[in-house]
């Protein structure tokens, strides 16, 4: 049973990362999960300086899925480099880093001191967080802006440029279209949905920011479509992600076109869930013949 996958030059072992934001940096990881074990861990949001992210309350648990605003607090590449860099080099972990700006100068400069790291297979561009007052969702939502964007970023990036799409859109594949005309290698899709939470005895919004974003298995029925409509719109791979918590969910985003899943929030209560989700993948395959499990990717069975 072959479970590589080849993402733009990337070679997997596992088509089944730990997605951005769940996972921390990974290292906090190594006592719980045998990271070696996974197709590869995408980094917290990594900006060119420290950044605090947003007051507390920051998550929130819902019907199906979970609020967040944490705001990509993270400590900033350059000590990413220093002191979790070297670890995850030491522990044989494939590490994708997950790359924030406020602006296309932020995203370029973090690009560039990133790519000193040694280890680093891939950069993720996070072009979709809607728990910040600037970037990040802007530039997901605006096709002029994220096409000039993921442009510069491909000229400034050493290594394979992913682009995580945000989900808050009229139409997500035609945004996939414009990532991979500007020279993206894969796609991320998708990032959270914008939601809000009301406590009814303070008639307050749960969140400093008001609003949040929404992740879990609610969310699941349309990230799917939304994989399938940009599958159908490039030719580029995509790593599909959103409400996965078993080796099922994972078969049907690969149906449905990724040749990759990440799994986020269910590593909130279940911490090995991606070693769960890939053992029970190759069993799949196992018990339906599928000798490669890139045979999946793409190949719902729809009449007409």
């Amino acid at each position: 049973m072959d479970l590589s996958v080849n993402i733009a030059g990337v070679q997997l072992q596992n088509p089944v990362l730990a997605a951005s934001g769940t996972f921390g940096y990974g290292v906090e990881f190594e006592d719980i999960v045998d990271l070696r074990r996974l197709g590869a861990v995408v980094t917290k949001g990594l900006s060119r300086e420290p950044m605090p992210g947003n007051p507390s309350p920051r998550l929130f648990e819902t019907a199906s899925g979970m609020l967040n605003s944490v705001g990509l607090q993270n400590i900033g590449a350059p000590a990413f480099l220093r002191s979790r860099l070297p670890r995850l080099r030491q522990l044989g972990v494939m590490v994708v880093a997950n790359v924030f700006g406020y602006s296309r100068e932020d995203y370029l400069e973090t690009l560039a001191i990133l790519n000193d790291g040694e280890g680093i297979a891939a950069y993720e561009l996070n072009v979709s967080c809607p728990n910040t007052d600037q970037g990040g969702i802007v530039f997901g939502t605006d096709a002029h802006l994220l096409s000039d964007l993921v442009y510069a970023a491909k000229q400034a990036a050493r290594r394979p440029l992913w682009v995580k799409l945000s989900p808050n859109v009229t139409n997500i594949a035609q945004l996939a279209k414009v990532c991979e005309d500007a020279g993206a290698d894969a796609l991320s899709l998708v990032n959270t949905f914008v939601g809000m939470s009301i406590d009814v005895q303070t008639r307050r919004p749960r969140f400093a920011k008001i609003v949040a974003g929404l992740s879990g298995p609610a969310i699941k029925p349309i990230a799917v479509r939304m994989v399938w409509e940009c599958s159908r719109a490039v030719k580029i791979p995509i790593i599909g992600m959103g409400g996965i918590a078993t080796a099922e969910d994972a078969v049907e985003f690969l149906l449905a076109g990724a040749s990759a899943v990440q799994i986020g929030t269910t590593n909130f209560w279940d911490p090995k869930a991606t070693e769960n989700v890939i053992r029970d993948l190759r069993r799949f395959c196992e018990h339906r013949g599928i000798e490669q499990v890139r045979q999946l990717t793409g190949a719902v069975e729809i009449d007409g």
